[in-house]
């Protein structure tokens, strides 16, 4: 008597029975099936008959005295067991082009100064060598990255110690450690008094009573948090979010503003930069953050080298 399955349950199966069943069918034997698979016919047989039981206990074939025919539950199993098999062999096809990098994607996302050198160097390398990955970035502050992150939006954030975000939850890939510029007029006179051989530099105290560009009229969380330990408190004239931007304003000598190293090379000819010179204050550090505990995928990985290729080539 056949057993009764819940139409609602999900059959245990294994692929390879449903594998040997579609060989079956194909040739019309047990004894063909098993020479094609390289296996024995009793081994075929097993195969058969643990399908049929999991699947209630119906006959899938009427034994013959010449070969097999499909009964009328194998008819109805034919397009489900191929679709099922043809499922497998696409599944392994995609891990296996995501294990070869010749497939699959990566999000990251970067803060707005990476975007200047360290990330398009990054990408250029890596689509160079992994054409078949496909790259999706976000820019944003770092607050907002890791919260892209955290929610699974990203695989990856480049983010900085500026803006004074939890770390803590993150696996942290050191990229590099980053100086700090001020952004002067190029005429300014801090610029011009200092010798021919050496970078200019300044002591931020120097510049407690001058005017300030910022992208925040408060000072905390941004780059002027080195001002604060130096005990003054900027006085930010401008609030102007967009680099170039900010560029323009020192340019006509409304203020000055910091500049990390990542953009210093896309400064405009009529600014100046001088280094910041800061014993006591550690560089801002840039890392490509993760998400603890979380499993890093081929591509992040191979895209975190090149993070790290292009960062040695940066003058930070």
């Amino acid at each position: 008597m056949a057993l009764m399955l819940n139409p609602h349950a999900v059959p245990d199966l294994s692929a390879t029975w449903l594998r040997v069943f579609l060989e079956v069918s194909r040739h019309g034997s047990f004894t063909v099936a098993a020479r094609t698979l390289g296996w024995t016919q009793s081994a075929v047989s097993r195969q058969i008959a643990s399908l049929e039981s999991a699947l209630g206990g119906a006959p899938l074939f009427d034994r013959l005295p010449r070969g097999v025919r499909l009964t009328e539950a194998g008819r109805v199993l034919v397009p489900h067991a191929e679709a099922v098999v043809e499922r497998l062999h696409d599944a392994n096809r995609e891990l296996a082009a995501l294990r070869r990098l010749a497939g699959g994607r990566l999000r990251f996302g970067a803060f707005a100064t990476a975007d200047a050198a360290l990330v398009p160097r990054a990408i250029a390398a890596f689509r160079v060598r992994h054409p078949g990955v496909r790259l999706t970035r976000e820019e944003g502050l770092t607050p907002v990255l890791l919260e892209r992150l955290s929610a699974g939006g990203l695989d990856l954030a480049i983010v900085s110690t500026t803006g004074r975000a939890p770390l803590d939850p993150y696996t942290l890939h050191h990229l590099l450690d980053e100086s700090l510029y001020v952004a002067v007029p190029a005429d300014h006179p801090l610029a011009a008094d200092h010798p021919l051989a050496a970078e200019p530099s300044v002591r931020l105290p120097q510049l407690a009573d001058a005017d300030w560009i910022s992208g925040s009229a408060r000072p905390e969380g941004t780059l002027l948090d080195a001002a604060l330990r130096h005990g003054f408190r900027p006085r930010v004239a401008h609030v102007v979010a967009e680099w170039t931007a900010k560029q323009g304003y020192v340019a006509a000598g409304l203020g000055v503003t910091l500049v990390p190293a990542l953009a210093a090379e896309s400064v405009r000819p009529d600014i100046a930069l001088l280094a910041v010179r800061d014993e006591e204050a550690p560089a801002r550090a840039v890392y490509a953050a993760t998400v603890r505990g979380r499993s890093l995928g081929p591509a992040a990985q191979a895209f975190l080298g090149a993070l790290r290729e292009a960062a040695t080539h940066l003058p930070t």
